[in-house]
This record gives C-alpha cells, structure tokens and sequence, in this order.
C-alpha cells in the first residue's frame, strides 16, 4: 500500500529534511505571478499603467491572462525593471536561450516614439538632397492628381 509524502518525509534525517525544504522554498521563490512580480519590485499599477501609455484596468487584465503577446509581456517587464528572456528546454541538451526576445521592448518603444513634424535641415536651412526630391515627387504627385480629377 502507497504511503503519503509525510511518513516518508518524517523517516528522513533533521538534516535532509531541511534541506528539502530549503530547496523547495527556493523553487517556489524563483517562480512569480506578473502581479507578484510587480509588487516585488515596488511598482504599483498605477505607475505601470502610465509607463507603458494604457490605463490602470489594462495592467489588472494582463495580470490575470494566462496568454499574452511576447511584445506586451517583454513591455511589462521592461517597465517593471526588467528584461524578458525566452529560453528552450528540450530532453538530453542544455537549455538554449532564444535570440531576440530580449530586444522586442526596444522595438516597440521606437515603434510607438512620436516622428517629428518637420523634416531634417542641413546647417545652411537647405533640407538634405533625398528629402528635396521626394518633396518634389509628392508636388508632382499632386499636380498630376489634380488635373485628372479636375
């Protein structure tokens, strides 16, 4: 007959028998929530919230998901004070950290920065030459537009 993790447990040695536990207090401790993590780094979702742009409901909603996109996860992170990291584990090999990832809160901050309204002067006023050319294109653009529809 099977007996429980207990009896076996209270037949191991003082010694063994802390050291489990410390073990599995340290497992537990190396595995967190998004919302435990946020807390851990004294953060609340209010100030999260405001980092990334969204309101305080959006940052409650990505807490309780269990599927999310890896740039809004890699975002939260970030904004947290951290890096988000993507690592496989297969059977028989080493795990293997997966290229990237770590560069997608990056992405997505230069993705959603604000362009600036007007275009790149050289020191003398004179826009750069690729950029007088296009500007000449889109007038041309225009022009021609202008007449089929006028």
């Amino acid at each position: 007959m099977a007996r429980p993790l207990s009896e076996k447990l209270a037949e191991l040695p003082v010694a063994r028998r802390r050291k489990i536990e410390a073990r599995a207090t340290e497992l537990i401790a190396e595995e967190m929530s998004l919302r435990e993590l946020r807390k851990a780094m004294g953060k609340t979702q209010a100030k999260v919230a405001a980092d990334l742009g969204v309101g305080q409901d959006s940052i409650a909603r990505y807490e309780q998901r269990t599927d999310m996109l890896l740039s809004t996860l890699s975002e939260y992170v970030h904004r947290v004070g951290g890096t988000l990291e993507l690592t496989a584990k297969f059977p028989n090999r080493n795990p293997i950290r997966i290229k990237g990832f770590g560069l997608l809160s990056i992405a997505t901050k230069a993705r959603n920065s604000p362009k600036p309204a007007t275009a790149a002067r050289s020191p003398g006023g004179q826009r750069p030459e690729s950029t007088r050319k296009s500007a000449a294109k889109g007038k041309t653009r225009r022009k021609a537009g202008a007449s089929v529809t006028g």
